[in-house]
Parts: C-alpha cells; sequence; structure tokens
C-alpha cells in the first residue's frame, strides 16, 4: 500500500467520457512506484509533480482512491510527465537504489540482477561488482565516479521502473507486477518478487 505518491496528471473536470463528472489526478506511488486515479476533494490545490499523502490517514488532497492502473490506461500527459516524476522519485529515495546496486546478487550462472538494468552492460557491471567489492558505494555521484563509463545512474533506474510498469519485464526488481490477478511467475519461484 502507498501512503505517498506524486500527481503525474490533473484532470479538474475528470474524463470526458464518464457521465459524473469530478476532479481526477492519476498517480504514482513514491513506494511501490503504484499506478492510481483518485478523485480529488473540491477545495484542494493540485499540481502536476506533486507528492501527496494517499494513505489512509491525513489525505488533504485526496477524496478516494478510484483504483489501481494500467500504464496503457494513463493519459498521454501522465505518461509523457512520468519520467520526470520518477526521476524526482528515485532521486529522494537515493539511499535505497544505491543499496540495491551494493547487495544485489546472480540471479543465475549467466546473469546477475545488475544485468537486468538497462544501459548497464557486461563490463560495467563487472566493474561495478568489483568497486563494491572494494568499499560500498555510497551515493549516485559516487557510483558515476568509480564507474566512469556508466549513463546517468538515476536514469537507469527511471528507464527500468517505466519498463516494469508497462509491463515489459519478467523479474520485477521496482514495481509490483502489472494487477497481481495476473501473477507473473519467474525463477525465484515467486510471483514477481520484488528485491
Amino acid at each position: 500500500m502507498e501512503d505517498y505518491a506524486w500527481v503525474i496528471e490533473y484532470l479538474p473536470s475528470g474524463h470526458s467520457s464518464q457521465l459524473r463528472r469530478e476532479p481526477v489526478v492519476q498517480l504514482v506511488g513514491a513506494k511501490f512506484f503504484t499506478i492510481l486515479e483518485a478523485t480529488v476533494k473540491p477545495e484542494a490545490t493540485i499540481s502536476i509533480g506533486q507528492k501527496i499523502c494517499v494513505g489512509k490517514e491525513g489525505r488533504s488532497e485526496v477524496d478516494r482512491i478510484k483504483g489501481r492502473m494500467k500504464y496503457v490506461d494513463m493519459t498521454n500527459g501522465a505518461k509523457e510527465f512520468l519520467p520526470n516524476v520518477l526521476r524526482k522519485a528515485v532521486e529522494e529515495r537515493e539511499k535505497d537504489f544505491v543499496d540495491f546496486v551494493n547487495r544485489s546478487k546472480p540471479i543465475s550462472i549467466r546473469v546477475h540482477t545488475l544485468d537486468l538494468l538497462p544501459g548497464i552492460g557486461k563490463k560495467n557491471m563487472e566493474a561495478l561488482v568489483a568497486e563494491r567489492e572494494k568499499k560500498p558505494f555510497e551515493s549516485f555521484v559516487d557510483l558515476k565516479a568509480r564507474v566512469p563509463t556508466l549513463p546517468d545512474p538515476v536514469m537507469i533506474f527511471v528507464h527500468r521502473i517505466i519498463s516494469e510498469l508497462e509491463g515489459n519485464e519478467k523479474y520485477y526488481l521496482f514495481t509490483k507486477p502489472p494487477f497481481e490477478a495476473f501473477p507473473t511467475h519467474n525463477n525465484y519461484g515467486g510471483q514477481g518478487r520484488r528485491y
């Protein structure tokens, strides 16, 4: 369950296709990157990119959570703004993502969890593993300084999260699998386990 989420779309008049027209926001959760749609309280001030409370207690902007959404059901505006918000979310949780790099392990003899991150490649993966054995990474700046051929670390995670939200991945590292009613089985024996 998400307690906070980032606004990626605000429809003050709701969806044009719905009979009941009420202000609606599309959101991406701050913890599991769950895509949600919610109605907005009449007195609320909403802006795209804003982080708001969506937990059961303390909501000041959200009236009710309408439900979880699939990536394909997001508005074009929400899809367009998603990378910007995810960049903020990843930067805010820098320690979690750096810890992921420090703790990740091989999946099989041929594949390491770091191989699943876009833009890493075999050489960067081997360099990351070698460097973290000397000393754990402390920040995104530290990652980039010690493995200079690495692409922007923040965007590596942003691209991976988007790919997971689109449902394009076999393994779910940072998000919940799309709609758990349709489980994603993987080699770990779990149903889209998170790592």
